[in-house]
Order: C-alpha cells, then sequence, then structure tokens
C-alpha cells in the first residue's frame, strides 16, 4: 500500500515521531470519528479501512434490529439501520442484556436452530448453534454480563449448505476497483473450521461495475443485498466513511428448506481477503487498460508446503494466538482476464 501511495514505509506508529509530509494509516480497527480528527484523518485517502461514528458501528451488532424498541442499546444506537437493511440480512436480532437476548433467542427458535454470534470475534470464531431452548440458555448465561452491555451479542437462523460471499470495494491513491467472491474454510490448529481464504472477481471501479459482470443469480443478489447495506451505512451513520468496505453474505437453506441470502457483517477495516485487494490494485497500476482480474488469498495452519513461487507471502510462521501459520496471496494470470 506504500508503495501504491508512493509513500514510504514508516512501520508502527508512533504519536511521538514527526512527519514531513501526509500520513496514510491502516488500522487493524475501523476506528471513531474522535479518533480519526486527532490523527489527521479526514476523507477515504487518508487511511486503509473506515471511520464509524460509534465503536459498535464497527461490529455486527448493527447488522439487525433489537427484539423490541424499548430493549436495551447504546448511546447513538440507530433503530432505523436495522429496519432499512431487513430484506438484506438474514432472520435476526442483536441484544445488549441477558434478558433480551432471552426473549431474541425464543423468538427465533419457533423458526429452526439459532446462531449465536460474539460481536468481536472474526473468521467465525466464538459462534455456537442452538436448537433447544436448555443450550441456548446455557450459551448466553455464560456471557459476560458486562461484556454483553457494552458490546452486544447477535442471534440469528442457522443456515445450512452455507455458501459465504465477499463482496467489497477498495480505493488506494488513484485506484478504485470493486469484487465478488467466494470465501474457504479451512481447520485450524485445533481442528475448528474458520477462514481459510477468499477468491475474488475484481473489476475496476465501483460496485455498479460488478454488477454489469455476466454472474450467476445467486452472486447478483449477493452483491445487491451488500450494496443495500453499504447505502443505508451511509444513510444511518452520520460521519461514516471508509475506503476499504468488505461485506459477508451468506446464501444457504433455512430450517424450512427455503433459500435464503443475507449480509452477516461489514468490515471497514484491513481483513482476510485484503491480501488478495491489494494485488489487484498492483495488477491494475501495472497495467492499465486492465479492466479485470482473479486474485485469491490463502490461510492455511500447521506445517504446509511453501506457497507458489508467484505467491506474496505475508505471513509463514508461529503467531503466538494461533500457532503456525501460512498468509499469502496470488494472480489467476490463467484466467484473470
Amino acid at each position: 500500500m506504500a508503495a501504491l501511495k508512493g509513500f514510504e514505509f514508516a512501520g508502527e506508529y508512533d504519536p511521538s515521531a514527526r512527519h514531513d509530509g501526509p500520513v496514510y494509516f491502516v488500522p487493524s480497527d475501523a476506528l471513531p470519528i474522535d479518533t480519526g480528527l486527532e490523527l489527521g484523518i479526514y476523507t477515504e485517502n487518508d487511511l486503509f479501512g473506515g471511520i464509524v461514528p460509534h465503536a459498535f458501528a464497527a461490529t455486527k451488532a448493527i447488522t439487525h434490529t433489537l427484539v423490541d424498541p424499548d430493549a436495551h442499546a447504546p448511546a447513538g444506537w440507530s433503530h432505523g439501520f436495522g429496519g432499512r437493511v431487513r430484506a438484506a440480512v438474514l432472520m435476526g436480532f442483536t441484544a445488549f442484556a441477558l434478558e433480551d437476548a432471552r426473549r431474541a433467542g425464543a423468538k427465533l427458535l419457533e423458526r429452526g436452530p439459532v446462531r449465536i454470534k460474539p460481536v468481536r470475534e472474526a473468521g467465525g470464531r466464538g459462534q455456537f448453534v442452538a436448537s433447544a431452548e436448555a443450550d441456548l440458555l446455557a450459551t448466553l448465561d455464560a456471557m459476560d454480563p458486562s461484556e454483553l452491555a457494552c458490546s452486544g451479542v447477535v442471534l440469528e437462523e442457522n443456515l445450512s449448505e452455507v455458501t459465504t460471499y465477499s463482496v467489497g470495494r477498495v480505493r488506494v491513491a488513484d485506484l478504485l476497483a470493486s469484487y465478488y467472491g467466494c470465501q474457504r474454510l479451512t481447520p485450524d490448529s485445533s481442528g475448528t473450521a474458520v477462514y481459510g481464504g477468499s477468491d475474488l472477481a475484481v473489476v475496476r471501479g465501483n460496485f455498479e461495475a460488478v454488477l454489469q459482470l455476466n454472474v450467476p443469480e445467486d452472486v447478483r443478489l449477493a452483491v445487491v443485498n451488500a450494496c443495500a447495506y453499504d447505502c443505508a451505512a451511509m444513510e444511518f451513520f452520520p460521519g461514516f466513511f471508509a475506503s476499504r468496505r468488505n461485506y459477508d453474505v451468506a446464501s444457504g437453506f433455512d430450517a424450512a428448506g427455503k433459500l435464503r441470502c443475507g449480509v452477516l457483517e461489514q468490515s471497514w477495516r484491513i481483513g482476510g481477503a485484503s491480501g488478495a485487494e491489494i494485488a489487484a490494485l498492483e495488477a491494475f497500476r501495472r497495467e492499465p487498460n486492465r479492466q479485470f482480474v482473479r486474485a485469491s488469498t490463502f490461510e492455511i495452519y500447521g506445517e504446509s508446503d511453501p506457497p507458489p513461487r508467484n505467491a506474496t507471502i505475508h505471513f509463514r510462521g508461529t503467531d503466538e494466538r494461533v500457532g503456525m501459520i501460512t498468509k499469502y496471496a496470488l494472480i489467476d494470470h490463467d484466467h484473470g482476464r
């Protein structure tokens, strides 16, 4: 990204350091407006990620409505956003208190199994599926009430035979690209199925450029739902902007066997697909007439064969949290046009 911007890479941010020119930030999370202003972040051109008016707006908590209008919610909660995106997301609720979560779970259990999702976990970690009231209550009762009040929990209909699409838009310097793609799952060091990478089809331009591609109907619906979510965020979260907008969209079957498609969450920060995003932007910079490229990221846990020779390796070693892991990105030169 430093090369794409024509900047020098300065490493970890040091508040005491002084720089002779503009600074470009790559934060690990979307930043609150006040923090952004303190850092001199005013537009999409100042960071890879996003600025949000409230901390909860950076999590999957915003995806769903409360179980009722009088349920507990943090200051600044938008009742309008959840209503606006209802048709673009799965059936579900967000709760910030145990009693609200219990009521939300009971409503959803009438339709089938319920997926319980801590809002700050990523890559599918920390989630639990409850098929009976006893399992639901046991999972909710084990949560820290103070964490629940601060961050919230998402309760959502559970789908089977799920395909998770990635739909996104990235802007770095004078380059703007949008994409759709599919996520892969892989076993982590404990054998749990977690995010294992993404395969993206990337096109120059905004989301509308993706909709102009000849794509299957399920992909088109995923893109349309992601666009609806993105537009609602612009409307209901004053001060929000993001140079990296990624939306996870699930397509699968509910308990009644009906095909469902909805946005699971947003990612307005650097994420698992960002290696492929940057590789695609680099390809567009090298070839100004190129309009389309396929790019992929891979995350492999444990000992593995070395990545392909043409891969861009982002990390290969032992991480203190997850153990041995290899992360890399690839451009598909055989099918990239």
